[in-house]
């Protein structure tokens, strides 16, 4: 049987399902996701694309591509961020927090070497992106 989660933006005029199990799950502390988000980090949880669908509220959708591979979607009504579409790597991003029943487990720290906020849990913080989805692969020290 295949587990499913739903969630919502902020004001719960997109509703959103993901279904089977996230590719992985950490942080991102670039630039990017800091001043998106409107916090120090940003907790992501990776799905296939395909995992992905909006139930309601798709007219509701905005979109913002500001930097390559990343397009961000929110809801034009409250602002609220849902998700973010990779399509190089056929990845979304579904924001941690907007899947409230998703037991969250991290396992990895992105582009660390732009972190404001230093965590120590003993996660393995990659400078910017593992090798395999072209990064350098480098990990830097906690």
């Amino acid at each position: 049987m295949t587990t499913t989660h739903k969630g919502t933006c902020f004001c719960g005029s997109v509703e959103i399902e993901v279904s089977g199990t996230p590719v992985g799950m950490g942080y991102c502390h670039c630039t990017s996701c800091r001043v998106w988000s409107a916090g120090p980090v940003n907790a992501f949880s990776l799905w296939k694309s395909g995992s992905v669908r909006i139930t309601k509220g798709q007219d509701l959708v905005g979109e913002y591509a500001g930097v390559p591979n990343s397009k961000r979607q929110f809801c034009e009504n409250c602002g609220g961020h849902i998700m973010t579409d990779h399509p190089e790597w056929g990845v979304t991003d579904v924001f941690a927090a907007a899947i409230p029943s998703l037991a969250f487990e991290p396992s990895v720290h992105v582009n660390y070497a732009e972190t404001v906020l230093p965590m120590r849990d003993g996660l393995p913080k990659f400078k910017d992106f593992p090798a395999e989805i072209g990064g350098s692969g480098e990990q830097v020290a906690e």
